[in-house]
This record gives C-alpha cells, sequence and structure tokens, in this order.
C-alpha cells in the first residue's frame, strides 16, 4: 500500500562542490532559495498583547494585537487564534478597533503601548474592510506607538487615532488625528507639545460627538525612563473632536506634576467618567457630571502601581456601578470605583480590556500571555496556551540528538524544545523549563546536557541539573539591587546579562555585569578577570524613573557588558562589548585588555552581539543598536585584524531595520545572516551586499540567531521560534549554478526517524517533516515535459520513483513541481503491499518498510536527462536497535507485504471474475436455453465468494464496522505489519510465529482459489464459447 510517499512539495536546488570554497557573488535572486522555508516551532504560548476587541452580536468572534506578532482573530472564542496580518504588514499591534456600524471595517494602530526597556515601535495605521482578509496602510508612518484607535459609533468613515510618538526624542508626530474619509487623510485636532503624546481615548457611546483623551509627557533612554510632566493632562471634546478643552484643572483633580492617565465613561451613564491618574496624589477619581468636577475615591497602590506599564480602567457596558482597572491582577468595583475585588486572568500583567456593549458577561482581556475570552465576567477565561506570539531575548542549544533549543520567554519562564520529534506536531509535553528567568542569557554544559544555567534580572544565576531536578542559586554577588539604581551595585547586571562557555577550557563559565567574570567550579566561586569595560558615566547609572513614580528592575541598568564571546578558533581570545558603545578584546584570556572600539562608530551604541569570524584569524562581526536614542538605523561593522580597523557593513538592509544579531555560516566563507527589527536579511559576500531572507517568516523583530547542524535558528520578539531545516543548499549557491536551466544539489544526510509530513496546527509546534530532502531547479518545465526523481540503493537498484506524469503500473507516485526552486520530502519508505479500493481494515498497514540506513543516490530526470546526487541515511543515535535489528524488521515487513500483495491481487482477480460474470447473466436473453452454463457460472461464484470472506471481511462498509464484523486472514496479517513496524526492533518471536501460522492458513485458502482460477473459470471460458450466446443484443 502506498501511503504518505510524497510528504512535503515546496521549492529548491544542485551541484558538488565544496561549500568552503564558492566565488564571492553580490547577489543572487531569491528564486534559486525561494523554496527555502522557515518552520514556526512555537512554543503556543502566549506573549504580551495590550490591544484587544470583540465585535458587538458576534460571540465567539474576537480580534487581538500583539507585542511584535501582529494581529489575530479568533472565531470560536480563543480556543484557536489565526494570524491575519501576515503578508501586509506585522511587528508590535497599539490598538484594534472595529466599526459597530460596519463589523468588516477594522483599523490598527501601530507601536505597542506598554513601553517597556525592549519596547518595539510600529508604521502608523492599517484598515481593512473585509474583517480582516486584505489591509491598507492608511497613514501617520512616523506615529511610532498609536495606543488607541476609536471610531465613530454609527459612521465607520470617522475614526480617530491617539498618537503617543516616537519615546526618545522630541517630535511633532504626536496627539489625536481624526480623519473622516476612512483614514485617507489625518487631521492633528489635539497636540499637547513636543514631549507629550495621547496615551488614551474614548467616545461617549451615548453622544459621539463627546471625546475624553489623555496625554502622556514620556521619555525613554537607554538608561531611564521618565513619566510626567507637563505636557500630562486631561481633555474632553464636545464637538465630535475638532476643538478640545484641557480639563485637568477642574476642580476635585490633582495638582502639581502628572504621569500617566487613562480615562473612560460609562455607557449607561455618560455623566459617570472614571480617570486613573498617576500622581503624587494619584489614584481613580470620579465625576458625575461629565467632568466638570472630580473627587478622588480610591488610592490604593495595587491599583496604581507600576503606573507607565498599566493605567487602564474600563466602564461596564450594563452597570453604571461597576468598573475594572488593570494592572499586575485586575481589580473590580460594584460600588462605582469606591472598592475593589481583585482578580487573576490566566497569566496577569494586564493593559486591555473589551466588554460586549449587550451583554456585560462576555469579554476579552489582553495580558503579557497574550489575549482570553470570558463569558462569564472573568470567573473562567480561555487558555492562553494556544498563542505562538512568545517573546523571546537569546537563543541557544545543546548537544543532544536531537538537539534542543533554550530560550527565555518575557515575563515567564525558560524553556528548552526539541527541534524536531518522532510525533505530528511538537506541543506542550515536548518542552520544559530551565534554568534562569524571563530575560535569561542560557548556557548548556557542553559536557553533560543535563546541567543548564539561566540568568535572570536582579543579577540571578542559577544552575539547574535536569536529571536530579535540582535548582542552585550561583550569583557572581548576591546583593539584591531592586529598587535601587545601578550606582548602588558593586557590579552592574543587565536585565540580559550574559553568559556562556569557554569553547577551549573544559568547565570555564563565564558572566558578565560591568566586568567579565569566570567560574570553574560550577559557580561555587567567581574570579573576576577584566577592569570595567564600560564607560562608567555617572550620569548614566543613576535610578530610573520619576518625576513621580521610581522603576528599578535592571532593565535600565546601563554601563554594562552587553555581549561577550570566547573565540573557538583561538585559545584565550575573548571580545566583549558594552551596552554604552564600547569594544574589549583579550588574547590572553583576561590579563590584559584592549580598547578596540570602531572609531567611526557613533557614541553610545549598545553592542548587541558578537559573532567571529569562522574563516578569517582575527576576524569578528559586531551589531549594534541605537534605536533607544532615536537612531532606528541598522549598525553591523566587521574587522579582519583584531579591532585595528573595522568597516560598516549594511548596504542593502533597510533604514529603519535596526539591528540585533548576526551569524557567519561555519560552512561557507562569506555567507551571513542578520536578524533585525524588521526581518531577516542574508549576505553572500561578507557584507558586502545585503538582500532579503524573509522567505515565509512573518514581519517581526528578530531577537537573537543561532546556528546548529545546518540549521539557522531565530528567536523572535512576539512569533516564538522558527528553524530552517537545511541550509546546504544556500551553502552550494555559485555562479556557475545560475548559469543551469536544471540543478540538483547535493541533498543533506537525514536520519531515519519520523516526523510532522507537512501538517501544521493552530495550537502546536510545526514539526520538521521527516523524511531525506531533495532539493532541486527547473528554470522553465513544458506541459509536455516528463520530471521524474528516482531514488536507488548503494546496489543501483530503484527504490521508487515519483513523477509528475505517474506510469501506475510501474508504482509510480505523483510528483508536484513547479518552476524554479522545489524542495521534495522523501519518507524513506519502500513500495508497501497492494491496495484494494474500498476496502476496510482495522489496525493494520499496508505501508512498505523503511529504508535502511546506508548510501543511496537520487536522480533528477527532466525529458530523460537525468543528473544524480548521493547522500546517506543515518540511523537515529539514541535508538536502541542494532542495524542487524533494522535489516530484520525491513525483511520481515517486505515478507508480510509481498504476501498481502498476493492475498489482494487474487482478491482483485475474484471481483474481476464476479463483475464479468454478472455482466455475462445480463447478457443472456434466453435463461432457460443457457441454464447449465448460468448454473456452473453460479457455482463458481459461490465458491470463490466462500474462499474471500476467509481472507477478507466483505461485510465491513465502514471504518469501525470490524467491531461488529470480524476481520479476516489479510486484516490479521497487515495488523502484524503495523505492530512490527514500530521502533526500529526486529520481530518478536511471536510476531514471527504468528506470521508462519497465518500464512499457511492464508495459502490454503490462495491455493483453493488458484485452482478455480485455472480450472473452473477455464471450463467457464470453453462453455460460452461453445454456446450460441450473442453479447450484442437488440430490442
Amino acid at each position: 500500500m502506498k501511503k504518505h510517499f510524497l510528504l512535503a512539495i515546496c521549492l529548491v536546488l544542485s551541484v558538488n562542490v565544496k561549500v568552503t570554497a564558492q566565488k564571492k557573488v553580490d547577489k543572487i535572486s531569491s528564486e534559486y532559495f525561494s523554496a527555502t522555508k522557515w518552520r514556526n516551532i512555537g512554543p503556543h504560548r502566549g506573549g504580551r498583547s495590550a490591544a484587544v476587541t470583540g465585535v458587538a452580536g458576534k460571540a465567539n468572534l474576537f480580534y487581538m494585537g500583539s507585542t511584535g506578532g501582529g494581529v489575530w482573530k479568533t472565531t470560536d472564542a480563543g480556543n484557536t487564534w489565526t494570524n491575519i496580518s501576515d503578508g501586509f504588514f506585522g511587528g508590535s499591534v497599539g490598538a484594534v478597533a472595529v466599526s459597530d456600524s460596519d463589523n468588516n471595517v477594522i483599523y490598527v494602530g501601530m507601536g505597542e503601548k506598554t513601553v517597556r526597556g525592549n519596547v518595539s515601535s510600529g508604521d502608523g495605521v492599517w484598515k481593512s474592510e473585509n474583517a480582516g482578509k486584505t489591509w491598507k496602510h492608511i497613514g501617520l508612518k512616523n506615529s511610532r506607538h498609536i495606543p488607541r484607535m476609536r471610531i465613530h459609533p454609527k459612521n465607520a468613515e470617522i475614526v480617530f487615532a491617539a498618537v503617543l510618538g516616537d519615546l526618545y526624542k522630541p517630535t511633532k508626530e504626536r496627539g489625536v488625528y481624526k480623519s473622516i474619509d476612512g483614514g485617507e487623510n489625518w487631521k492633528r485636532v489635539l497636540f499637547a507639545d513636543e514631549n507629550s503624546g495621547a496615551i488614551d481615548l474614548i467616545i461617549d457611546p451615548n453622544n459621539p460627538r463627546i471625546l475624553y483623551a489623555t496625554t502622556w509627557d514620556v521619555r525613554r533612554t537607554p538608561y531611564s525612563l521618565s513619566s510626567g510632566g507637563k505636557g500630562s493632562a486631561l481633555y474632553k471634546s464636545t464637538d465630535g473632536g475638532d476643538t478640545w478643552t484641557n480639563i485637568s484643572p477642574h476642580k476635585g483633580l490633582p495638582k502639581g506634576t502628572w504621569g500617566i492617565s487613562g480615562v473612560t465613561v460609562s455607557p449607561v451613564n455618560s455623566d459617570i467618567v472614571w480617570a486613573l491618574i498617576e500622581n503624587k496624589k494619584g489614584g481613580v477619581y470620579k465625576s458625575i457630571d461629565a467632568g466638570k468636577t472630580w473627587k478622588l475615591i480610591n488610592a490604593e497602590r495595587k491599583l496604581r502601581q507600576r503606573a507607565w506599564y498599566y493605567t487602564r480602567l474600563y466602564a461596564d457596558t450594563q452597570d453604571e456601578d461597576i468598573l475594572y482597572v488593570l494592572n499586575v491582577r485586575y481589580h473590580k468595583s460594584t460600588d462605582g470605583g469606591k472598592t475593589y475585588t481583585t482578580f487573576n486572568a490566566p497569566h496577569g500583567d494586564h493593559h486591555d480590556l473589551w466588554i460586549a456593549p449587550e451583554d456585560n458577561q462576555r469579554m476579552v482581556i489582553a495580558d503579557d500571555g497574550g489575549a482570553q475570552v470570558s463569558f462569564d465576567a472573568g470567573e473562567n477565561w480561555s487558555t492562553y496556551m494556544n498563542q505562538p506570539t512568545s517573546q523571546f531575548y537569546r537563543v541557544t542549544t545543546d548537544n543532544h540528538f536531537p538537539y534542543r533549543i533554550y530560550v527565555a520567554q518575557q515575563d515567564n519562564s525558560t524553556l528548552r524544545i526539541p527541534h524536531r520529534t518522532n510525533g505530528r506536531f511538537i506541543n506542550e509535553r515536548d518542552w520544559e523549563s530551565t534554568a534562569g528567568g524571563e530575560s535569561a542569557h542560557i548556557a548548556v554544559d557542553p559536557s553533560n546536557n543535563d546541567i543548564v544555567y539561566g540568568g535572570s534580572y536582579s543579577g540571578l544565576l542559577t544552575r539547574r541539573n535536569h536529571k536530579t531536578g535540582e535548582t542552585r542559586a550561583i550569583n557572581v554577588w548576591p546583593d539584591d539591587p531592586m529598587g535601587h539604581g545601578a550606582i548602588d551595585s558593586k557590579y552592574r547586571f543587565q536585565w540580559n546579562f550574559p553568559i556562556f562557555f569557554s569553547p577551549n577550557t573544559t568547565n570555564r563559565l563565564y558572566a558578565a555585569s560591568n566586568h567579565l567574570h569566570k567560574t570553574e567550579n560550577e559557580g561555587q566561586s567567581w574570579e573576576v578577570i577584566s577592569p570595567d569595560l564600560t564607560r562608567n558615566d555617572p550620569k548614566t547609572l543613576g535610578p530610573s524613573g520619576g518625576p513621580i513614580t521610581k522603576d528599578n528592575t535592571s532593565v535600565e541598568y546601563y554601563g554594562t557588558i552587553f555581549a561577550a564571546v570566547e573565540s573557538k578558533y583561538e585559545k584565550d581570545l575573548i571580545w566583549v562589548g558594552s551596552d554604552d558603545g564600547l569594544v574589549h578584546i583579550t588574547k590572553n584570556g583576561g590579563e590584559t585588555w584592549t580598547d578596540i572600539t570602531p572609531k567611526k562608530m557613533p557614541e553610545w551604541m549598545m553592542i548587541n552581539s558578537i559573532e567571529v569570524a569562522p574563516f578569517t584569524k582575527g576576524g569578528a562581526y559586531i551589531v549594534g543598536t541605537k534605536y533607544k536614542t532615536g537612531d532606528y538605523r541598522p549598525y553591523i561593522y566587521k574587522t579582519e585584524n583584531y579591532g585595528k580597523s573595522w568597516k560598516l557593513i549594511v548596504d542593502g538592509i533597510g533604514e529603519e531595520a535596526f539591528t540585533r544579531a548576526l551569524k557567519a555560516d561555519p560552512k561557507r566563507k562569506g555567507l551571513l545572516y542578520a536578524g533585525t527589527e524588521r526581518g531577516m536579511f542574508i549576505s553572500f559576500n561578507d557584507g558586502k551586499k545585503w538582500q532579503q531572507f524573509q522567505q515565509n517568516l512573518p514581519i517581526v523583530p528578530i531577537t537573537d540567531l543561532t546556528i546548529k547542524n545546518n540549521n539557522l535558528i531565530a528567536a523572535t520578539q512576539g512569533r516564538s521560534l522558527w528553524i530552517i531545516d537545511d541550509l546546504t543548499p544556500i551553502h552550494q549557491l555559485n555562479k556557475a549554478l545560475m548559469q543551469q536551466e536544471v540543478v540538483l544539489f547535493k541533498p543533506q544526510d537525514a536520519y531515519r526517524m519520523g516526523g510532522g509530513n507537512g501538517r501544521t496546527s493552530r495550537t502546536a509546534g510545526t514539526n520538521h517533516p521527516g523524511g531525506a530532502a531533495f532539493n532541486f531547479f527547473i528554470k522553465k518545465i513544458g506541459e509536455k515535459d516528463t520530471i521524474a526523481l528516482r531514488v536507488f540503493d548503494a546496489k543501483n537498484q530503484l527504490v521508487k520513483t515519483f513523477s509528475n506524469q505517474p506510469n501506475k503500473d510501474k508504482k509510480e507516485s505523483l510528483l508536484t513541481v513547479e518552476e524554479g526552486n522545489n524542495i521534495f520530502y522523501w519518507n524513506m519508505m519502500y513500495e508497501g503491499a497492494e491496495k484494494v479500493k474500498g476496502m476496510i481494515l482495522w489496525w493494520a498497514s499496508l505501508n512498505g518498510p523503511m529504508a535502511l540506513p546506508g548510501e543511496y543516490t537520487v536522480e533528477l530526470s527532466v525529458n530523460d536527462k537525468p543528473q544524480k546526487q548521493s547522500f546517506s541515511l543515518l540511523r537515529n543515535p539514541v535508538s536502541e536497535a542494532s542495524e542487524e535489528d533494522m535489516k530484520a524488521q525491513f525483511e520481515f515487513i517486505n515478507d508480510i507485504n509481498k504476501k498481502v500483495t498476493e492475498i489482494h491481487t487474487a482478491l482483485k482477480n475474484v471481483k474481476k471474475v464476479s463483475t464479468q460474470i454478472a455482466a455475462l447473466k445480463k447478457s443472456i436473453a434466453d435463461k432457460k436455453k443457457h441454464k447449465e452454463l448460468i448454473d456452473f457460472a453460479d457455482t463458481l461464484v459461490k465458491e470463490m465468494t466462500a474462499i474471500e470472506v476467509v481472507l477478507y471481511q466483505t461485510k465491513s462498509k465502514s471504518g469501525q464496522d470490524p467491531l461488529n464484523y470480524p476481520i479476516r486472514l489479510n486484516n490479521k496479517l497487515a495488523h502484524i505489519n503495523s505492530l512490527t513496524r514500530v521502533g526500529n526492533y526486529k520481530p518478536t518471536q511471536q510476531e514471527v510465529d504468528f506470521k508462519n501460522e497465518i500464512t499457511k492458513k492464508i495459502d490454503i485458502e490462495l491455493a483453493k482459489l488458484y485452482t478455480l482460477f485455472e480450472i473452473k473459470v477455464q471450463a467457464l471460458n470453453k462453455k460460452v464459447k461453445e454456446s450460441t450466446i450473442d453479447f450484442i443484443q437488440l430490442d
């Protein structure tokens, strides 16, 4: 039986050259690697969202805007989510609004509202007029952050955008903007000042001429966050948003400096307005006269702690006394905002809430774990374990098989997750937490992958033994700095401080503060091996926050080592980069250090990563960012002389695609991969020229990259983990290849293990397809062209043929192929047993055996012009089965299938004879005259049927019929195939005995059947010839 022979069809390429000796090329057309795709392995564990909405009257329909991850939609009340912005835009979403008057109209404001240290900005406003099927960019490109979009309740063409603006520098692109033509044109209707933008906005649902807005004076630097100033205020409009009045001075509102504030109006009673204000006398303020006068009704810290990150409140849609306030937990008041009961959605750190206008029990909440839906006013919520929107800082791997990927998820735990499994998908059961916390660098002991080290904020560093389950804190210096400025610390550990193992010295682990530290006894003691390698500028080391609320978590700790690496090619060579723009090197393991900061590099550059050049002694690349100073340009520098000179290499990377990560391919000189805020780039000439390498990867910030076993792994800020499974075709690209019309790439060796067969899921990660990948390129394909892939074993025996014009008599399978680049996955299976159409079998396999480990050849033939490449199938190194076991299994399954094929071929002949006899009887007009012939034919059919029902249960017509009608001999034999093929083991003795026993019974029945074919069928043919039957008769 042929089953799943065609595992996946995509598009890729073939030559036999050394991958490290390619001719330099400036640019390679993407048509030559268009089939190379990224695979999202998850995890499906939601990351931060600050924008959600539902749709009035549509109970199961909700939308979510995620940080870094674009826009998502659920039509089943949060059971599954589908991204609807991919292919149009991506990145961080600050606001999502659906028109009440036309539910097909959606406006999305880009740039997150939660202005963390790694905040991600946006590119304006996007609009859909078909519920998210297609999108159009409609302006405000330089807005950077849009925390609210509001639509007129009766006119989808009238829309407002609350623009916070650039967080890092003064700008005029701030305030409230209004459009009366669906976003074609925008007018700024509210402007506070160049340092203050709009943070909240609401329309009175009973009177859309009335609007309330709040503005926020906020500023980020690389080392601080300031929340509050003269531009922070509360405004009201009574003419549809055309003009605004600052009502902050109104009676009852707090005096002095305001920070962030939120505002809401009751849909039940328009006179009731609440405001949550950051102020020395901050808290929840309430007005019962539409904002004329106010009263402080609650000042509890739980409602306004860490104000810059939260400060949102929401009026109930049915009850004027119910108010929700969001913070770490969310709080509900049933007495008009005076007192609160505290709740928590499945995750925590809550940022947005939407309550259905017709049903106050139906709502959707946004938090640091994504979006969750409730139908009982928050008593129960849907899960966030179905959203692949995790945000990661760094990524590394281990040496396990299959290797595992290690990451730290923002506002969640660290994870180790296999890059592939034997199952269909990569599920929650496949991954586990590991050492460290949400912001960790992770380092895996190369000599024992069960020992993992992970960092976290406050300088926390833990060692986890996965074998014993034990965890130990081994902080370099155990002084908890929480709440203090960096200047108070003996050692300044950044939120995301580096840790890494020496590739040259066993058991040597490094950790970086503003100094570099090392341990060779698993953290029992540490040694400082460098001076302060930062600028150590006091003005950058003070407490963060203010002027109202301080916020010191070490996110803003500055003057720290942010990137460090020891060369695997030169012992004791260590490169170090700081977040305040210095680069140092030591060639003697830390005894002496040299400042090698690029002379032309802008000051205060955050050195985000360093990559040692694999082919150039003294070579390295540094990747910097300056977005925290309002400079969004990419910065990558290259040296070939230990930092004596540097060259900027960013040609081809977009001006606002600031860079975070770079990896140099260890298999091909000059092949580089760069991860940026706007996606992936590739260079084939050592950075001289870059081109996009997005493929099917969504537009998402890339935070880190790593290469393992010809796989490229990307950690993202908002779309979890993505991987390219095979870089070898890209290694082989060169000018000579691009002159060929047909190219077959040398395949990467493949492991004998299962996979996902190309299946995808909305709730689990996509697994490796399994099998061997054949990459090829065909420039042009004519309608009559015959294209085939053939696999041969080491003895040059044909294993399998796939063709775009398959010959079924030769057991060829369909090959789907397109012009250009193709990838075909062979599932490593030999031909299976003969199938019978419509046959019902219970727990029985007709599949052939998996090909044995060894050498194979693939042939690509285009119109009988072949190209060949060799490859190997490798045994699973963790399998306990021997080569002899696998060979015995292979031969046993082949023997079973040979006998099953014999049965099924005989059964097909039974059906063929029976069908012809029925036709013969029907053609006989004078049945009385030919009674003897008919009786002979009927007896033959009965005798064949008696044997057929012993071989196969003919009563089974539906999948579970075998529960009612007992299975027969063919099913029992094929069931042994199902059992034996589990794993790589040889058949058990009882499987051999049963197969021999049942085969004897089968052979007895087949012998009877063959006798009927040879004697009685021939006799019937003779009787028919001797009769005077006319087969063609007229009425």
